[in-house]
């Protein structure tokens, strides 16, 4: 089941079109414009090389190609089709990561023809909220590395990949204490009983017994299978050699991978909680491991952010949120070779928090099309009108995120995976957030209640002498603005937008009018002008990530561009006049 403006089984197409997209989107090339009746053609040369194609520039300066249009100039003057080896070697970086985004985007190819042809067309509609997490299977709409998964074989796909669905059990180790740090809600024997079920706890402490290993001296750490098989060759032989960790094997409940990969959902349980583990793969834009210094801070950022919400009551009347709070934590060898490599986070369940008549969906589904053709919430949009959907759907999505920025000067990274909707028989009551341990930012000079902020330095000594920006804290108010806009407006609305534009004839910009007109009167309703003056979400350009740079540039966290703002205040005005 394709995005808008995708055809299934076109993998490679879609690559190499989200691949010029970044380009020109960051402004790595420099395209020529040519606006025409319906639509725009960018021509531009690289390496001595003409390149063109057509498409549209949507909100933020998105661009949306059309397919099979990114042409090359061949021999005898005649266009065809571009190849993804005659762009790539001809971008800036070096020949190193020239040559893994080559190898990341052929190989999200293969595994995109792999789930095309053996993956049968499924009505997602029908499905559990587990269900419906794996079969999401379009990826990131603008990252071209959508599916790279370096690392994984075609085997390890079909194993553990979400699309394939294939349950699994969890590794189990026991490792000695002096290497494990954690943080557990409760006394360790009670956290492990309760997450493991006393049929797993009552095997492991006999597999702890046969081997001589004490409780005091030995710790129960969890890996997912393609990580131990990965480690097991490499560099955690020695602990192995020596005696400090000891292979339990294949243990207790099945789990599901989710659309992130690496984060599993509860097969057998289905309410218990969700496990975030560790992948040494490359997808999108980083390696999957754990940031160790996040893993044991985890509990405590997700619960100082769900007491914000708690004892905030228009999080309950009137911009309903719930969050996922991330209880547990535990970390292998935090400061040596393996940092990031072994851990996990322990989530609350989703589904744990519905009311009865809810249901929940991943707040990406509402992007996609189905196999009749049909957008995913096209049933709800029927039944409720386009316009009172979306204007639902547009409160529930955006108020709640925006509260907590411009009230509680809380950034959080609003994307389409990290969102959950619940909904009424298709109409949206609720959001969920999950996934804070690596994604939330503030400055302690914007926090309504600064109080209330966990005391970091105690937390880790790696925050007691950080500089703003290293980890969550900054001094700059643009970066909590930039977080928040990037994935809730450019890289996650934006889609939706596309979607009822192509869909249900929609104009793009009167959607974006009208998140300005709910902004604005969000404004009008709180005490909040000066604070919102000094975010500038209102300003004519902002500045946003730009994933492709840093993945050709590599030399440093992160890079930027500036990007026309949809949500310009004279930008809307402008458009509103007859």
């Amino acid at each position: 089941m394709p995005l808008p403006l995708e055809e299934p089984g076109k993998a490679r197409d879609r690559v190499v079109r989200q691949l010029v997209s970044a380009l020109l989107f960051e402004g790595i090339v420099e395209a020529h414009t040519k606006i025409g009746k319906d639509d725009t053609q960018f021509d531009w040369s690289l390496g001595g090389k003409q390149f063109r194609c057509r498409g549209g520039i949507g909100p933020f300066g998105r661009l949306r190609i059309a397919p099979g249009s990114v042409e090359i100039l061949g021999p005898c003057n005649r266009w065809e089709a571009a190849s993804l080896a005659a762009i790539v070697p001809e971008l800036p970086g070096t020949g190193v990561t020239r040559s893994r985004l080559f190898k990341e985007l052929e190989q999200t190819i293969i595994f995109s023809d792999w789930n095309h042809h053996h993956i049968p067309p499924r009505d997602r509609r029908e499905m559990s909220f587990a269900a419906l997490e794996g079969a999401l299977d379009e990826g990131h709409p603008y990252h071209p590395c959508y599916r790279a998964r370096l690392g994984f074989s075609i085997a390890d796909h079909a194993a553990y990949s979400p699309e394939a669905g294939q349950p699994f059990q969890l590794v189990w180790l026991l490792i000695a204490r002096k290497h494990l740090g954690h943080t557990f809600p409760d006394r360790e024997e009670d956290f492990w009983r309760r997450e493991l079920g006393e049929k797993t706890w009552a095997i492991i402490g006999a597999k702890r017994h046969t081997l001589g290993l004490p409780t005091e001296g030995f710790g129960l750490v969890p890996l997912h299978p393609w990580q131990w098989k990965t480690l097991a060759e490499g560099p955690f032989t020695g602990w192995i050699a020596t005696g400090e960790a000891h292979y339990l094997g294949a243990l207790g409940d099945r789990y599901l991978a989710t659309q992130s990969v690496r984060s599993l959902l509860n097969l057998d349980r289905p309410g218990a909680a969700s496990i975030k583990l560790p992948l040494s793969i490359i997808n999108t834009s980083s390696r999957r491991v754990l940031e160790p210094h996040s893993v044991c801070t985890a509990p405590a950022l997700s619960g100082w952010i769900s007491e914000i919400v708690a004892g905030d009551p228009v999080f309950r009347e009137g911009y309903p949120l719930t969050i996922l709070k991330e209880y547990a934590g535990l970390i292998a060898d935090a400061r040596g070779p393996l940092a990031g490599e072994i851990g996990a986070i322990w989530r609350e369940n989703a589904e744990a928090t519905l009311q009865p008549g809810e249901a929940i969906i991943p707040f990406n589904a509402l992007m996609m099309i189905e196999g009749d053709g049909r957008p995913f919430a096209d049933e709800w949009i029927q039944r409720f009108g386009l316009m009172p959907w979306i204007n639902r759907l547009q409160e529930v999505a955006i108020l709640p995120v925006w509260h907590l920025l411009a009230w509680h000067g809380i950034a959080v990274e609003a994307h389409g995976q990290n969102m959950l909707l619940v909904h009424r028989d298709g109409w949206p009551v609720r959001l969920i957030l999950r996934d804070f341990h690596e994604s939330v930012e503030f400055s302690s000079t914007f926090l309504r209640e600064p109080e209330k902020a966990p005391d970091f330095p105690s937390l880790n000594p790696d925050y007691r002498a950080a500089e703003p920006d290293q980890y969550y804290w900054t001094d700059n108010l643009d970066s909590l603005r930039e977080l928040v806009m990037d994935t809730l407006f450019v890289f996650n609305l934006t889609e939706i937008s596309h979607l009822l534009h192509v869909c249900y004839g929609f104009p793009e910009f009167r959607f974006w009018q009208q998140v300005e007109t709910l902004l604005a009167a969000y404004e009008q309703d709180w005490p909040v002008k000066q604070r919102l003056a000094e975010l500038g979400h209102d300003q004519q350009f902002i500045r946003t990530e730009s994933l492709m740079t840093r993945k050709l540039l590599a030399q440093k966290p992160e890079y930027h561009h500036d990007v026309p703002n949809a949500l310009a205040a004279r930008t809307t005005e402008r458009k509103r006049k007859p």
